[in-house]
């Protein structure tokens, strides 16, 4: 069987459920490969090691889902999922990652994934997410779900969305340019600013959004509409 390789794609029509791997760990992705392999029903037709090649995967490929890291170089699983799921809607998105902070989640979710699995859950749980992508149907690892109803809990005790207005206009450009997956390097040469300045207007925004990651400010982006496909 002929698998697409980091940089390249390769197409294989059998009528089985194509799948795609998106994960910049090579021991990961034999691993996918070995387990998904039981099942007669799926077949693994790519592997990308960043977002800017699972685009591209996709493009070329004929495929039903894909497996997605979140951590990855270049373009991170979040921004891949958006991009993905804006050119190809129909494309079925699961995550698998390390990441269980409910920020993730909610970046993930917003972003276009059907389902959310974690690396330290068993493979029962990362074939049932597939199966019920397939099926048209959402699936939450266990280990997250406790995550989610806090964040919902938290919404219904009156904690709300937090305002883009409280936001200085260089703060409001650097949390947009940010959650576009530019670096601060990159920000700074493009806003003509120093990479401390870009640093400090960071800093400052997500102490008033209450954001504590990178995550976190690309779901804020996503939910409010403020990043640019």
């Amino acid at each position: 069987m002929q698998y697409a390789t980091r940089g390249a794609c390769a197409l294989k029509v059998n009528g089985k459920s194509r799948l795609l791997i998106a994960d910049d760990h090579q021991i990961i992705c034999d691993g996918l490969r070995a387990l998904l392999a039981s099942d007669p029903k799926l077949e693994v037709v790519g592997q990308a090691g960043n977002g800017h090649e699972a685009l591209r995967c996709v493009a070329t490929l004929n495929v039903d889902v894909v497996i997605m890291d979140l951590s990855m170089p270049q373009t991170n699983g979040v921004e891949a999922i958006a991009n993905i799921k804006r050119r190809f809607p129909e494309t079925k998105i699961i995550v698998l990652t390390f990441h269980k902070a409910g920020e993730y989640v909610r970046a993930a979710l917003d972003a276009g994934a059907v389902g959310y699995v974690l690396k330290d859950d068993g493979h029962d749980e990362l074939l049932i997410a597939l199966r019920s992508s397939l099926s048209g149907q959402t699936f939450l690892s266990p280990g997250i779900c406790q995550e989610v109803v806090a964040g919902y809990l938290r919404g219904r005790q009156g904690v709300g969305p937090r305002s883009w207005e409280i936001l200085s206009r260089r703060e409001r450009e650097v949390i947009k340019l940010i959650a576009e997956g530019y670096r601060n390097r990159e920000i700074a040469e493009h806003l003509s600013l120093s990479p401390k300045t870009v640093e400090k207007h960071r800093a400052s925004a997500m102490k008033k959004l209450e954001l504590h990651n990178t995550a976190g400010i690309t779901a804020y982006a996503i939910e409010n509409g403020l990043t640019v496909r």
